[in-house]
């Protein structure tokens, strides 16, 4: 009896070793048909909502936006011409000169950043302006918070309160009541959008979020999904990453260390399973776009200065360095999604002109891949850009989403979209002179309420048949995801999308016996 388990091991490994010397042994490129693994190296709330509920004061993150009403008067807290001056108490209606964000210095610790970007701040004969453009001490307050009702005290001790001139001052100096006392306000949270890396980091401190942030990064991706990826058909991921990750194992506050180890953990599993790799800077410094999955502070796009540029520059040249000679690596992608409306074209072609030279320092094949600005911006003029001769992408992100137009068509009317209006502009830019097409993301959603899988399914094969043309490939958006049809995996097992053939790659089959005969031989000695 005690042979028994050693025999049916063996006879595991053998059938092992059988399947796999009667795979296929194709190895040819096609096309990119990759799945974004989004959500791991670069937070994105919304795909898992779970990593935030442990923060205190979990509503008051970084980019909050709040608006503060005095109880005694009934009037807003106002920054008139969005910051600059002095601040008053005069307004009876709250609009953006009302409008104030949150900046965290601890769970109880905030500072108040104006429209115009300056912060609330004590001068001298204590009255409140908003006339400082890089917060301290000065500007720092301890919040006392009582559901939406506040008490907002200076570091010295002292409190705001209102004057009866409609005045903001910090000269309360005893402890206030929560009636209708001149230092209570009434917070009102007008947005609470962000919650990337930078709100997850500075709402839970550097301890908690490390715990949390490894945890995660340990079991959102495994090497089961690889494993599963490379048998639905998939033959490669795009995996975004922050600019921090250059920095590890210490990189900069908040920020936490070991997406980097993640990062080579998937090249191994790639190259176990015969998928091949993208990076994609998507955050980057000072955020491209302002939105969380750039790990934007409070919304501003910071990166068009030359110091943002060089420190992704330098990005970029650590993951070349890194990876150029990587048999997994097939582009890099050196910035997603930039702004039209915060990131000038000259200044992004000149990025992307220097990105492609470093890339080439390292790889003369490795595809460089430049993302379409996201806004009002047509993708030919990256077309028009001349960005480099050889092996170069440009990608465009097709969502039927996030636009008022798509909130009242129909299902049928969906995929009309998708065959008349993205399959002629696929079809121009692979005619067009220059680079590789790629819709590096997509998804299987819409906004038709109650479609049935039927329906949903037609969805997805309008956008493989279109996408499908396009002469890089593409990339679904994502892996995994709370919100159901946003999951690959999820769409995969209830056959809402259904994926074809690929040729991209193989798995290295010669590494996977070898796993297999080194767990056997484990267990057997």
């Amino acid at each position: 009896m005690g042979s028994l388990p050693h025999t049916a091991v063996l006879i595991f490994g053998l059938l092992c070793v059988l399947q796999l010397s009667h795979s296929s042994s194709d190895n040819d490129f096609t096309k990119v048909r990759a799945v974004n693994l989004g959500g791991w190296l670069v937070v994105e709330g919304w795909i898992k909502p779970s990593l935030f509920d442990g923060i205190p004061n979990g509503d008051m993150l970084d980019g909050t936006q709040v608006q503060l009403k005095s109880v005694a008067l009934q009037k807003y807290v106002s920054a008139a011409g969005g910051g600059g001056g002095n601040v008053a108490v005069d307004q009876d209606v709250a609009s953006s000169w009302e409008t104030f964000k949150l900046w965290r210095v601890s769970d109880s610790e905030f500072q108040f950043r104006s429209l115009s970007g300056q912060f609330l701040t004590r001068s001298n004969d204590d009255v409140i302006s908003a006339t400082t453009d890089s917060p301290g001490d000065s500007e720092t307050f301890f919040i006392e918070r009582n559901n939406s009702l506040l008490h907002i005290k200076l570091l010295n001790g002292s409190y705001l309160q209102v004057t009866n001139n409609n005045q903001l001052t910090s000269n309360y100096r005893s402890q206030p009541g929560w009636g209708d006392d001149m230092a209570t306000f009434e917070m009102t949270i007008v947005a609470n959008y962000l919650h990337g890396d930078y709100q997850l980091a500075n709402g839970y401190g550097p301890v908690q979020a490390k715990s949390v942030l490894t945890e995660h990064r340990k079991s959102f991706v495994t090497v089961k999904d690889f494993h599963l990826l490379s048998q639905s058909k998939i033959n490669a991921v795009r995996i975004p990453v922050g600019w921090w990750i250059a920095y590890d194992p210490d990189p900069p506050a908040p920020f936490v260390g070991g997406s980097l180890d993640n990062l080579d953990r998937a090249f191994h599993w790639a190259q176990i399973f015969g998928l091949k790799c993208i990076i994609d800077l998507h955050a980057a410094p000072g955020s491209q776009n302002g939105m969380e999955h750039s790990a934007s502070r409070d919304g501003s796009v910071d990166w068009p200065s030359e110091a943002n540029i060089q420190k992704s520059l330098d990005v970029i040249n650590f993951l070349a360095q890194r990876y150029a000679d990587n048999p997994s690596l097939l582009g890099i992608e050196l910035l997603n999604e930039p702004s039209a409306g915060a990131v000038p074209l000259d200044i992004l072609v000149s990025y992307y002109k220097r990105g492609y030279k470093i890339v080439r320092s390292y790889s003369e094949t490795t595809y460089v891949i430049f993302c379409q600005r996201i806004g009002n911006a047509d993708p030919m003029e990256l077309y028009q850009a001349d960005l480099g001769p050889t092996n170069t992408v440009v990608d465009l992100h097709y969502y039927n989403l996030f636009d008022p137009y798509y909130e009242k068509l129909n299902a049928t009317e969906n995929i009309r979209v998708v065959y008349k209006n993205r399959l002629p502009q696929v079809q121009a830019l692979n005619s067009a002179n220059g680079p590789l097409v790629f819709i590096g993301e997509w998804v299987n959603e819409w906004n038709v309420a109650n479609a049935s899988q039927a329906q949903y399914q037609l969805f997805g094969k309008a956008q493989l048949e279109v996408f499908g043309e396009a002469s890089f490939g593409w990339s679904y958006w994502t892996v995994r995801c709370n919100s159901v049809h946003w999951d690959y995996e999820w769409n995969l097992r209830n056959r809402y999308l259904i994926i074809g053939s690929s040729t991209l790659g193989r798995p290295h089959y010669m590494i996977l016996v070898t796993g297999c005969l080194v767990y056997l031989l484990s267990i057997l000695t």
